[in-house]
């Protein structure tokens, strides 16, 4: 209570009405995997666009021929997955970039360079990154003029210009110098080219470059020694030195494993220290036989209990009867088979796991419907068409209804061709890998985290409130006030709220042991709405009876 020493009159705000409980996102994704550039740290993106711009696109891949050998270290599923999300309605991407750190001897490092001056300016990639003559660094004089009476034309000599021009292939270097495309009297040199990312920081005080090059996409820039009594000499267009991407990839590089400091946690680690994260998928472990990286996956959702993982057949799997669950959990989801995607390029076809695509499709579903609608008989976007020659398909292999009839009682989520009644391909699965018929469809599992999470989040005002008849009702009010909208999107059954849930929080839910020890005790139930999996229309004939 304030107290009151002098005669007058007060007010006083008084909190009695119920706290409004917000619902958490679900439809951010973490995606776990290789890129040709880009941070270590786990970075929100939000537009394919985006994405190019940090980590690289599939113009990086270079021609057809070298897709193998980028699908060797991951590269192309990384990228196809990203894209696959944003072509199927995702918004938001946490992008957990991973390296080769197993090897000593083997370790990532940015390409870098070092500009002369009073103090050295260090430029490096923003992260490990493998370029050979792609990224380029100019130093020129600021266009600012000099501010000094009678000097006005010449350049502010206490400024800089700094340019950063990106190729996604090497250009052509001319007496091992690049022709300078800022420079407008080269748009005639046939061996001049048009750089795929081109950004320009111009009037920059020394003391000003560490921080405004912390804007750029490609590069950052660090001091030897402190700030800088003067500025780096001017150098004209001049490559990074080639950095190195590391080792092979192994397992412990997606999980993370080994670095604790939470500054420095990437892959799986990293998107577990970021709570809006609540869809998790690594394309690439649809290539690892071992299951560590599903297992990984499980383990991080099961723990967390606030997000749920894409899975996915290996490739190397044609026969629907050989197929079976990796393990039992309602955390998680299985899809098959994979998908055939076209290079915009070179006109190449490439098969992809599909991880990226259907959290895509969760996204979208979530923002259009709400988590409660099943993410399935939703056409999958961003792949193949039509049939080429060679029996190129959208889809691997083709799922019968009579192999979906083996695969979904276990769980297993397929892809179906519905082409020729012409609904494309659509996903034709709603599926946990749980063993309880309680959790087995997908919409129920993330309909709990979601409330939960938002219930969890909603009510963290409650800790160190007098646990007493006061609180109780009013957290049995804001959850009400909260589920009650829940039902009314139709995400519970029940003509009436009080059939779709019930909360309580009282005597009945509590001892006096539990009272003394600090802990209130709220129970709540739910009536989710599961999906109409099998819908069955039944006819018979009747015979028509004279009318009177």
């Amino acid at each position: 209570m304030p107290e009151y020493l002098a005669p007058g009159v007060y007010a006083e705000e008084v909190s009695t009405g119920p706290v409004p409980i917000e619902g958490v996102s679900t439809s951010t994704t973490g995606l776990v995997g290789p890129t040709p550039r880009g941070p270590l740290r786990p970075r929100l993106i939000t537009s394919w666009l985006e994405f190019q711009l940090w980590y690289g696109g599939l113009s990086e891949l270079g021609a057809a021929s070298a897709f193998a050998t980028w699908a060797g270290n991951g590269f192309p599923y990384t990228l196809w997955a990203a894209r696959g999300f944003f072509d199927n309605g995702g918004q938001r991407l946490f992008m957990a970039r991973v390296c080769g750190t197993q090897d000593p001897a083997n370790q990532p490092k940015a390409a870098t360079l070092v500009l002369d001056g009073s103090t050295k300016l260090t430029i490096a990639s923003v992260g490990p990154a493998d370029l050979k003559n792609q990224i380029f660094i100019r130093v020129a004089a600021s266009t600012q003029r000099d501010p000094t009476p009678g000097n006005s034309k010449n350049p502010d000599p206490n400024r800089v210009r700094i340019s950063v021009a990106f190729y996604d292939t090497a250009p052509p270097l001319p007496g091992n110098a690049l022709v300078d495309p800022l420079v407008p009297g080269n748009l005639s040199d046939p061996n001049r080219r048009e750089p795929t990312i081109l950004e320009d920081f111009d009037n920059l005080l020394a003391g000003d470059i560490e921080v405004t090059l912390q804007g750029s996409r490609l590069i950052t820039a660090t001091f030897e020694t402190g700030k800088p009594s003067a500025l780096p000499k001017q150098l004209t267009f001049t490559p990074l030195q080639q950095g190195a991407y590391g080792a092979a990839l192994q397992n412990a590089d997606y999980t993370g494993e080994g670095v604790l400091a939470l500054d420095q946690r990437s892959g799986l680690a990293g998107l577990a220290t970021i709570d809006e994260v609540s869809l998790l998928c690594i394309p690439n472990e649809a290539t690892d036989l071992s299951g560590e990286l599903k297992d990984a996956l499980r383990i991080q959702c099961e723990s967390l209990k606030d997000r749920f993982a894409i899975l996915q057949v290996t490739e190397a799997n044609p026969d629907p009867g050989n197929i079976f669950p990796p393990f039992a959990s309602s955390y998680v989801a299985i899809y098959y088979p994979w998908i055939r995607v076209v290079d915009p390029g070179s006109g190449a076809t490439l098969l992809i796991p599909q991880a990226g695509h259907v959290a895509g499709i969760y996204a979208a579903t979530d923002e259009a419907r709400g988590v409660h609608k099943a993410p399935a008989n939703v056409e999958v976007a961003g792949i193949l068409v039509n049939d080429l020659p060679g029996d190129q398909k959208p889809l691997q292999y083709t799922v019968s209804k009579g192999d979906q009839e083996i695969l979904n009682p276990l769980g297993i989520n397929v892809i179906r061709d519905f082409r020729a009644s012409g609904l494309g391909c659509r996903v034709w699965g709603a599926r946990t890998l749980s063993s309880d018929a309680q959790w087995r469809y997908i919409n129920v599992r993330r309909l709990f985290i979601f409330v939960e999470q938002s219930v969890i989040r909603g009510t963290q005002w409650v800790v160190f409130e007098p646990n007493d008849e006061m609180t109780w009702a009013r957290v049995r009010r804001s959850i009400s006030d909260f589920l009650t909208g829940v039902w009314q999107s139709g995400a519970l059954v029940g003509a009436t709220p009080d059939e779709a849930f019930f909360v309580r929080c009282d005597n009945t839910t509590m001892t006096q042991d539990d009272i003394d020890n600090g802990r209130l005790i709220c129970l709540i139930g739910m009536a989710p709405a599961k999906p109409a999996e099998f819908v069955i229309f039944r006819f018979s004939q009747i015979t028509g009876q004279p009318t009177s």
